[in-house]
């Protein structure tokens, strides 16, 4: 049944080789971890306000935690959004032109945004280790902590890309992360 369907679709079929299944799982458990910090930043903040207006003793370290929170979940997402296409992008430029300038094209973009998320990756690196020495207050831990989900998220991004320029040459197409 499968095989019939995917005859009558004319979409490329669906990239399945190692990367792609490396991939998809560094994607859904990036999903995951956003997820999870998502609801995190909720009870934190809820707490916040909880003890703000109701205890009148709001706590210190509430806000900070939030805030490092945020960073994770964000670039942790804004990740996994270049593995599933989820980025703003100009579909109806590229849709315009020919199929081998058009991939020639989406090629370039993903090389682009695989240099973008190297520099990423090793400016925060660079960051985070300027100020390793440094803590922030109210949570008691490094400051390179707020650095780390540059660091990830620019190496999930250049996987990603890589999985992209691949499944782009060999006329494939990459299965977002939830299918």
């Amino acid at each position: 049944m499968e095989i019939e369907l995917q005859a009558m679709d004319h979409s490329p079929p669906r990239s399945a080789g190692l990367l792609t299944r490396v991939n998809a799982r560094l994607a859904r458990s990036g999903m995951c971890v956003a997820m999870v910090g998502l609801m995190a930043i909720v009870c934190v903040v809820f707490y916040q306000v909880f003890g703000r207006y109701v205890l009148n003793d709001s706590p210190t370290w509430a806000e900070s935690l939030a805030i490092v929170l945020v960073l994770y979940v964000t670039l942790i997402g804004a990740a996994v959004g270049v593995r599933d296409a989820g980025h703003i992008g100009l579909e109806s430029f590229l849709v315009m032109l020919p199929d081998v300038i058009r991939r020639k094209v989406e090629i370039v973009i993903y090389a682009l945004v695989g240099v973008f998320g190297a520099c990423m990756a090793y400016n925060g690196w660079v960051l985070g280790t300027s100020v390793a020495s440094y803590y922030i207050p109210n949570l008691h831990v490094s400051e390179a902590v707020r650095y780390i989900p540059l660091v990830l998220s620019g190496v999930l991004i250049v996987l990603f890309a890589i999985e992209h320029v691949v499944a782009i040459i060999r006329g494939e197409e990459v299965a977002p992360s939830w299918n």
